[in-house]
């Protein structure tokens, strides 16, 4: 293994060589942020080369056993290295590749995890070079799988140390997503607008509230501002959400200002039996009781329900709650008004969820579409005459979106679309199609911190 530059310089490693394969517990302590940086490089390699979603394994509870003895401090830096390294993985792994004169094995994995982990942190983050440095050459030496490549560990990183404006400035025009992907944006976006969307996802997701009522005042209170959806916008915010005032009252709770649109999109639901066929984790349901629904709550998971319980139980809103399949629900039950929000590729996501480009593919997307035409399907003979029903996901793929709703008008005779009028989302005009339905894209209102990508259309039945 060669690099094209050849400065080394390995730091004497504390480490014994009495490990197992790829353990790097020592009777020895580990140098203070080396378990930090060995949890990160499994959990991306679960990432990447599992496609494992990212928020299971940084489950406080339940997460990745790497993730879960590391203290708070530790756990937050875990996090950040995690959120940076997949949000711009193609142009770390293109600095990488550059450094070096031939490819890493096919067996290298671990050492191409440990790489990506450091270099992130010395090209994104605030973390001093020589600091990621050492510890990664420190890691290497302790994992027998990559340990004779210590040296050019430490070569690649002091060369990315050194050269930092540089190797940046080469990558900054390649997008990063995952090529397949960005295919698919391109067909369907054109080229600047795919090129627009891929920039958003790098910067980092704003905090936005739902307010049970006045917006402006909670704006005022908390620092904020009130979006065209009537959602407030925390600004430049830092700490804990659960501390701040109106939390423990349930006065507000925290969606992407996109998500908060689909249930504004029924309007006034006094007096109306409503149905939320995938209920949890509860901040759409507490917006139909607020418009005045009689709600039915419906939710598979028995884990999601017990989230959407408490929720709820904060907010104070109490609702009728079922455990089930939607599918199973008896067309002999109906509603006024349906709010279908459907499971998807949630790549409308990417600025929260950077690890979704990585673990889907075509494959997952064309069957989740096939899931959410049963479920649309299925949901609409629950529908009353003269009743209508909302269908949103936040995908940013028309095939999770607008194919399913056309297969679905084109088919069923009693359904239409019903068109949203523009004039009534001031600031938000740009997202309602010609057909008018709801298409919010990650790159709209960037000047106000961004938006989600979501999809939402209102059917009706005659």
């Amino acid at each position: 293994m060669v690099l094209n530059d050849t400065s080394t310089g390995k730091p004497k490693s504390k480490h014994n060589g009495n490990r197992k394969h790829g353990d790097h517990a020592s009777r020895q302590p580990l140098k203070p942020g080396l378990e930090a940086r060995i949890a990160a490089s499994r959990i991306l390699a679960a990432v990447i080369d599992r496609k494992t979603s990212l928020d299971g394994m940084l489950d406080s509870e339940h997460g990745n056993p790497a993730f879960l003895p590391l203290n708070d401090a530790d756990r937050g830096l875990v996090k950040a290295i995690l959120q940076s390294a997949l949000r711009h993985l193609p142009r770390i792994e293109a600095i990488i590749a550059e450094l070096l004169d031939t490819p890493l094995p096919d067996g290298a994995r671990s050492l191409h995890h440990l790489l990506i982990v450091a270099a992130a942190q010395m090209l994104y983050l605030d973390v001093p070079d020589h600091s990621a440095v050492d510890l990664a050459v420190e890691q290497a030496n302790g994992d027998p799988r990559s340990r004779r490549f210590s040296k050019l560990v430490n070569a690649i990183l002091r060369r990315i140390g050194r050269e930092k404006a540089e190797l940046l400035a080469a990558v900054d025009d390649l997008p990063c997503m995952p090529d397949w992907f960005m295919a698919r944006l391109t067909a369907v976006y054109g080229d600047q607008r795919a090129l627009a969307i891929a920039a958003s996802q790098l910067e980092s997701p704003t905090i936005d509230l739902t307010v049970k009522s006045d917006a402006a005042g909670w704006a005022a209170r908390l620092g904020g501002q009130v979006l065209p959806t009537g959602s407030v916008r925390l600004e430049r915010f830092r700490g804990s959400v659960t501390a701040l005032e109106g939390f423990e009252d349930g006065e507000w709770w925290v969606q992407d200002a996109a998500a908060a649109i689909p249930a504004k999109l029924f309007g006034d639901l006094t007096g109306k039996r409503v149905a939320d066929l995938c209920a949890a984790p509860g901040g759409k349901t507490a917006q139909l009781v607020l418009a005045g629904g009689d709600v039915l709550a419906v939710e598979q998971s028995k884990s999601r329900l017990k989230r959407l319980e408490s929720n709820l139980q904060r907010l104070g809103v109490s609702v009728e709650i079922r455990c089930a399949n939607l599918l199973d629900l008896d067309e002999n039950e109906t509603f006024d008004a349906i709010l279908l929000d459907t499971p998807c590729s949630s790549t409308g996501t990417t600025r929260r969820h950077p690890d979704v480009l990585w673990t889907k593919n075509a494959a997952d997307i064309a069957k989740l579409a096939e899931l959410q035409e049963k479920l649309l399907r299925h949901a609409v003979t629950l529908l009353k005459s003269g009743g209508r029903l909302v269908f949103s996901n936040c995908s940013i793929d028309p095939s999770e979106g607008e194919e399913i709703v056309a297969r679905v008008l084109a088919e069923i005779p009693d359904l239409r679309l019903q068109s949203i009028d523009p004039a009534d989302w001031l600031g938000l005009e740009a997202a309602i199609t010609a057909k008018g339905e709801f298409r919010t894209t990650p790159d709209m209102l960037r000047e106000n911190g961004g938006l989600d990508g979501f999809y939402a259309a209102v059917i009706a039945k005659t």
